[in-house]
């Protein structure tokens, strides 16, 4: 009975460190972990993102046996709880794409005092816990656009700006928006509000604003996907004073538009694509390799007639 008694302890405790290893760890201590923390595919440029960084973590693990926890929120208190259950489950890196700036700096600080590389897509936070940021050039989008406003209205106009949520994003377009609009005078901002990134929100908020503006030259989304819900808007309002639309991210809807002469008329370039090379930047950092470069920024290019189609990609999914 007494050999008994000492087997059972002796069980009991393999069990108990056993246990207490899978708790402490959530995983193999030998198995590199790559955590990605991105927004619910709320419209087309997110979905198309998420799509990629599932794809590339696949070929990750398929090539090298680098694992990943993929999880979508729909708001930031969610956004935040997936990132604390990232770092409780010892993930050996972290991708994330803020769904607010301000809202995810604090657990973007929890990932950098947990000693975890935190890898920052798209939207950026307002500390320093990001060990590197891949993104496009956001205020190079804005001062772009801004330009080629000046330029189309030969520096006279009413103008309507349609944002997106709180975000480095949204503030960087519009700081490059303005900048390059003040060197004309003749240009009337009559309207910003925001569309939220939704097609369908900017169509609730631009049938307010023809309601309340008579008259309207052109209309700078920070978003191909409100560019499409402005676009709805102006049909149903059978408004024709309108001259032109422009977008930004390159989606497919918006070079068709382009191709046909339609109201939209130029986008600018910011590939959902970009969280691809954030997913590989990740692997290296669990690799515990040190970063190449701590910016990483896409190229905002022009998209018009004249050069749609050598972007223009009929089997895109964005």
């Amino acid at each position: 009975m007494k050999k008994f008694l000492v087997l059972c302890l002796s069980l009991l405790t393999v069990f108990g460190l056993v246990g207490c290893n899978t708790d402490a760890g959530g995983k193999d201590d030998d198995q590199l972990t790559i955590g990605i923390s991105l927004p619910s595919a709320t419209h087309g440029w997110m979905g198309a993102l998420i799509d990629s960084a599932e794809k590339q973590a696949k070929a990750l693990k398929e090539s090298e046996g680098i694992d990943y926890v993929m999880t979508n929120a729909a708001d930031p208190n969610k956004q935040a709880n997936d990132v604390d259950d990232l770092i409780a489950q010892g993930v050996d890196v972290i991708v994330m794409l803020p769904i607010e700036s301000a809202a995810l700096s604090p657990v973007g600080q929890k990932v950098k005092d947990a000693g975890i590389p935190l890898v920052i897509v798209d939207r950026e936070l307002e500390n320093d816990a990001a060990t590197v940021v891949v993104k496009g050039d956001n205020e190079g989008i804005g001062v772009n656009a801004g330009k080629y406003f000046v330029e189309k209205l030969n520096g006279k106009g009413k103008v309507v700006e349609i944002t997106g949520p709180p975000s480095s994003v949204t503030e960087q377009r519009g700081a490059g928006f303005k900048e390059a609009m003040e060197a004309a005078d003749g240009i009337e901002v009559v309207a910003s509000q925001s569309g939220d990134f939704s097609t369908e929100k900017s169509l609730e908020v631009m049938q307010n604003i023809l309601q309340a503006n008579p008259q309207i030259d052109a209309v700078f989304t920070q978003d191909d996907g409100m560019a499409l819900g402005v676009l709805q808007a102006i049909k149903e309002a059978g408004r024709t004073d309108i001259k032109f639309v422009t977008g930004a991210g390159g989606g497919k809807a918006v070079f068709e538009n382009i191709k046909e002469d339609g109201l939209i008329s130029a986008t600018f370039l910011y590939s959902p694509t970009m969280v691809e090379d954030a997913v590989k930047i990740a692997a290296d950092l669990a690799k515990g390799n040190d970063p190449a470069e701590t910016m990483v920024v896409k190229e905002a290019t022009q998209v018009t007639k004249e050069n749609v189609d050598d972007h223009y990609d009929a089997d895109s999914k964005f």
